[in-house]
């Protein structure tokens, strides 16, 4: 059998219609234009969650899309990818215009600023809802001046949460001291964890101010309304307020003692500290039987 003579054959291949072949290809790069749109893509990526993580992607998203528009523009064969890359750039632009619009939206004055980033910013809450505890106190903050109270004991009704800005609160009882608030301190979370939302009652220590002092203060029906729109926010305050209660367990334990010197532990039993032969002689203690002993 004698081969084939293909060159006799002349073999001729068409292109497909609509779908020319590729003639030639490009032994050199697309250019600097190229890939820098797709670094901006790649860094926009990157980007994370929230207000600033938001900004960060769609401004790098832009970038990339802008550069890959200049790209496409170059070349009159792109007409469709120079197309789909600017509508992408301008449908990122506007989210980077949106974005930042609200961004400045949920902007507050410099006390405000300072609340959040000492209390809430810690504990992963947003802006947007510290703008809805904002909200709840109208964004108002009192003023106390030097030597005035903010409640007195069996007298003050407790209606409302308040957090002290700036100064010093002296907190008495029956004229005794007992601790100071210090700035970023709640004035009066033992009041507000001791009742329900339907009790009512009144402060057992009086609150004095040493110096001039403002605090923010929430009324407690608008702050249990706020609660029920929002479980993430009346989640976060009850995390605060028992973490307030406990660092002031924590100061008074340091200054309890009894008339024997010894000191008192809030935490445990007050007989854990009473002294050895006291506590050898106080009926605290459970008999174990031996083993054997047991009678029938």
């Amino acid at each position: 059998m004698e081969p084939l003579d293909f060159e006799a054959m002349n073999f001729t291949v068409e292109p497909a219609a609509g779908h020319p072949l590729c003639e030639d290809w490009r032994h050199g790069s697309e250019g600097s234009v190229f890939h820098l749109a797709n670094i901006f893509l790649f860094l926009g990526f990157m980007g994370g969650s929230g207000f600033y993580g938001l900004l960060y992607l769609f401004s790098f998203v832009t970038l990339g899309f802008f550069c890959s528009t200049v790209w496409a523009w170059s070349d009159s064969c792109t007409t469709d990818s120079f197309l789909w890359s600017f509508a992408l750039f301008a449908v990122c632009l506007g989210q980077v215009v949106h974005v930042a619009y609200r961004l400045r939206n949920v902007s507050f004055d410099m006390e405000f600023q300072e609340l959040y980033n000492c209390m809430f910013k810690k504990l992963g809450v947003s802006l947007p809802h510290f703008g809805k505890i904002v909200t709840c106190c109208e964004g108002d903050i009192h003023t106390l001046e030097r030597d005035h109270c903010f409640a007195i004991e069996g007298k003050t009704a407790i209606d409302k949460l308040s957090v002290l800005l700036s100064g010093r609160i002296r907190v008495t009882v029956n004229g005794e001291f007992l601790h100071y608030i210090y700035p970023f301190q709640f004035l009066d979370s033992p009041e507000w964890d001791s009742l329900r939302p339907c009790e009512e009652g009144v402060f057992q220590v009086t609150l004095h101010a040493d110096n001039p002092c403002r605090y923010v203060a929430w009324r407690r029906k608008k702050l249990y309304l706020l609660f029920a729109k929002h479980r993430y926010i009346a989640k976060i305050f009850a995390l605060v307020v028992r973490n307030d209660i406990a660092e002031k367990l924590y100061s008074l334990n340091d200054k309890a003692f009894d008339r024997s010197g010894h000191r008192y532990d809030l935490r445990l039993p007050t007989y854990c500290h009473m002294p050895g032969t006291k506590l050898e002689k106080a009926d605290v203690f459970m008999q174990v039987p031996v083993q054997g002993a047991r009678t029938a």
